[in-house]
This record gives C-alpha cells, sequence and structure tokens, in this order.
C-alpha cells in the first residue's frame, strides 16, 4: 500500500484482511492481555499455551523422574541440543546435524568467531565449490582482520574484539567497520567494498537483519562476496529466524548463531541456537566443553575433548533444560503455520503498518526499507519525540519500545498479531501526537533488546 491508497475506510481494510487471514486462529494460541497490543515480538515474544506446555512437561520430569529424566524422560533430556537443532533447521534452511540449540547467544558469537580464527591462524582458508577465489589457504604471517558494520547490536562487537584481543589480535587495527550511508541502513556494495580495498580479511560477520532499522540483508551476496575474497561469512540471525525464511545451506552461509526468545517466543533468556555448514564439522570449538563431546564417549570423562561430528561440537555446557523446554512447543506452532505463511503475513501487516503512518502520521517518518526482500520483521518509526512517544504509547496498552536516538520499533508479529491491531495502535499513535500527551513524559528510559 502507498500514500493515499486507502480510498476505502481503513476499519474495513483491516477487517476484510483479518477475515481473509489463514493465520488468524493462531492468535488464541498465545497469551497476551487483553488490555495490551503487544508489538515487541522482536525484543521478546509471548508465551504460548504449547511452549507452556512443554515447559510443564520437563518440571513434572525433573520433579518425577529426578535425574532419570536425563534418559528417561519422554523424549530424553540427554539429546535435547539436537533435538530442537533437528526442529529448527528447517526454519534456517540447514540439514539437521547443521544445528544445535546451545549455550546463549553471545556465547555462541565467542566461540563460532573464535573457531573460524584459529582455523585461519592455522593457515587453513575457506574453501567450497563455486567459490574458486578461495582457494582454501591462509598466509599465517597476516593476522585476519573482521568485517563488521556499524550499526550491529554492539554486543557483537564485544565478542568479536574479545576473541582478537585473546589472539594477541589489535582490534583497533583489524576490526573493519563498514560505515552506514544514512544512519539506518547498509549498503551490500560497501561490505564488498570493503572487501575489495582489504586484502586481509578473513571473516565477514553481518546481521541477518539490523536490530534498530530492521533491514534485512541479503545473505546470499553478501555470502558470495566473502567467499570470492578468501573470507568466511558468519552471520547473527536473532533478529529474523522465525520471522523469515533463511537458506543458510543454498547460500553458503560458514556459520550463524541466534537467540529462541524473539521471533522464536521461547521464553525470556531461553537458550541459544547456531548454524555451522556440515563442511565445518570436525573442527575443534575455540569453547570446548563436556557437552560438546561426541555422545558415545561423552561419559567415559577422557581426558581428551574429542568432538561431536556435527554442530552439537560447538555446545558447551550441560544444557539448561528449563530454558530451553518451552522452544519445543513453541517451534511447533511456527513449523505447523509455515515459515512462508508467516513471512508472507508479516509482510502484509508491514505494509498495512507504513501505509497507515503515510496516510496519517505526517510527524512520523518510516525509517525501515520498503522493499520486502530488504524488510525484516519491524518497521522503525521515527520521530524526534520517540522516547517519550514511547512511554506514552505504553502507558496506553501498547507495548513497543525505543531506540536511540529517535526509533520506535513497532512488530505486528505475524502468529499473534491482527491487521486491527494493527489499525489500533496507529489510532493510538495519532491521538497521541495530535493531543501532545507524549509531551508530559520526561525524555528518559529504554529497554533491551
Amino acid at each position: 500500500m502507498a500514500r493515499g491508497e486507502f480510498t476505502e475506510d481503513p476499519v474495513r481494510v483491516a477487517a476484510r484482511l483479518d477475515a481473509a487471514d489463514p493465520l488468524a486462529e493462531l492468535a488464541d494460541r498465545f497469551v497476551v492481555p487483553d488490555d495490551r497490543l503487544y508489538m515487541d515480538g522482536n525484543s521478546l515474544g509471548p508465551a504460548s499455551d504449547a511452549a507452556l506446555a512443554s515447559l510443564e512437561r520437563v518440571v513434572d520430569e525433573w520433579r518425577d523422574l529426578l535425574i532419570g529424566g536425563w534418559t528417561d524422560a519422554d523424549p530424553p533430556w540427554f539429546d535435547v541440543g539436537e533435538r530442537l537443532g533437528t526442529a529448527l533447521a528447517p526454519l534456517v534452511g540447514a540439514r539437521p546435524e547443521e544445528v544445535v540449540v546451545g549455550n546463549s547467544i553471545t556465547v555462541n558469537i565467542h566461540t563460532l568467531v573464535g573457531t573460524f580464527l584459529d582455523a585461519l591462524l592455522a593457515g587453513d582458508g575457506p574453501s567450497r565449490a563455486g567459490h574458486p577465489a578461495a582457494d582454501g589457504t591462509w598466509d599465517t604471517a597476516v593476522d585476519p582482520a573482521v568485517v563488521v558494520n556499524e550499526l550491529d547490536f554492539p554486543s557483537d562487537h564485544y565478542a568479536i574484539r574479545a576473541q582478537l584481543r585473546q589472539r594477541g589480535i589489535d582490534p583497533e587495527a583489524k576490526l573493519r567497520v563498514v560505515e552506514s550511508r544514512d544512519g539506518r541502513t547498509i549498503d551490500p556494495r560497501d561490505v564488498e567494498a570493503t572487501l575489495e580495498a582489504h586484502d586481509d580479511v578473513g571473516i565477514v560477520f553481518m546481521p541477518t537483519a539490523l536490530y534498530r532499522s530492521g533491514q534485512l540483508f541479503d545473505v546470499d551476496r553478501i555470502a558470495t562476496a566473502a567467499h570470492a575474497a578468501g573470507a568466511y561469512a558468519g552471520f547473527d540471525a536473532a533478529h529474523s529466524v522465525g520471522a523469515v525464511p533463511h537458506a543458510f545451506d543454498d547460500a553458503g552461509v560458514d556459520f550463524a548463531m541466534w537467540c529462541t526468545y524473539k521471533y522464536l517466543n521461547a521464553g525470556p533468556g531461553a537458550v541459544g541456537a547456531l548454524f555451522v555448514a556440515e563442511r565445518h564439522h570436525g573442527r575443534t570449538p575455540a569453547l570446548a566443553g563436556w557437552w560438546g563431546h561426541e555422545k558415545a564417549t561423552q561419559f567415559e570423562m577422557n581426558a581428551q575433548f574429542t568432538p561431536a561430528g556435527t554442530a552439537g561440537a560447538w555446545q558447551i555446557g550441560t544444557p539448561p533444560l528449563l530454558a530451553a523446554a518451552p522452544l519445543e512447543g513453541a517451534v511447533e506452532i511456527l513449523r505447523e503455520a509455515g515459515i512462508d505463511r508467516l513471512r508472507t503475513k508479516s509482510l502484509a501487516l508491514t505494509d498495512f503498518l507504513i501505509a497507515l503512518v503515510d496516510d496519517r502520521l505526517s510527524e512520523v517518518s518510516i525509517g525501515t526499507p520498503r522493499d520486502h526482500d530488504a524488510r525484516g520483521g519491524h518497521v522503525a518509526l521515527e520521530h524526534p519525540d520517540a522516547r517519550r512517544l514511547s512511554e506514552a504509547l505504553t502507558d496506553r496498552g501498547v507495548v513497543v519500545d525505543f531506540r536511540p536516538p529517535n526509533v520506535v520499533r513497532v512488530c505486528p508479529a505475524a502468529p499473534y498479531t491482527g491487521f486491527a491491531d494493527v489499525l489500533e495502535v496507529v489510532d493510538r499513535i495519532e491521538a497521541i501526537l495530535e493531543t501532545g500527551a507524549h509531551e508530559a513524559y520526561a525524555a528518559s528510559g529504554g529497554g533491551v533488546t
């Protein structure tokens, strides 16, 4: 929809779209208070009946089976990481053995970036069919650089800098930061230009979607450019998995990681997940731990670490069962709905939101790409008083979040949001701005990502 397209009453448009929505019944399976319009699923997804049921089942198993749950629960706890990895694999276009659930997203950045830095320092560069420029060797006399971008979630940079320092590599010299042209997005041509300008890049590490603006990256294009330059391609997929279908195998991604508490709706602090392409299985993880040991001999307690021959090798400690259990039920809802149908509805919801903002909120700008191929699951609404606007919305039952300096993130997540909900959000923003109600709030506050 575009500015001025509302030749029909938006209330009727929303009603018609909701009536035609094949996923409308999913909303009844999520627990969202009746007095709130929840538009913050890109930070924390709500509980679902299925997620609570799988959590309650594991709590019951803990009570009834105690330590026996590792082998006698149904299913056994012992293989929870691999089992949930298998469930997630179709959402990211991967083989079951390439995805595992474990650790946290930041821990997974540490271990995966560290693993591939170690590979480069040992002289092992990326090599795969279709990327002849990468010959599979690395000059060990050259410290590898890592390419990131200035709009990344800051924690990613903290972890990468730490991994460089631990190998005696100066982050100030070897963390190459691609700058944004507009403060909102990253142009892939600038990533490619950085690769062309430097011959020491060993890893390109990008998000699949930017946390502030919601720009969706062309994973295939970036991975191809990285490999052509002789670099590994890694991705932080936290802000897209569960809302956007991915094809990591087809794109040639080397590694990726994500959280499960945003679009996957697995609960606050839920366990992380990671992808390692099959061609890298057998590498020794940078952060080794007993849960990444090969399963057949894990309990022999050998002094020598033998990594599992799958992505399971990058597990570290004993999996946190109560932080993993809700994911089992949550992901089944998404798989039942189908990631392609969820994406279709997500785009329709954000199209509707953008059209309403264009039509009715002259003070608000859209900071998210309008092109479907470049848009994730949320929309960045830009306003000079965004912080106070977000607080006013929260007090009026609309749960959103603020990102400095001027963004209110609005996420009409497909599983539990309707088109009438989107219209009501815009109605409340319009009322706040027309009355100046947000001006009563102090310019303070914030939130978590």
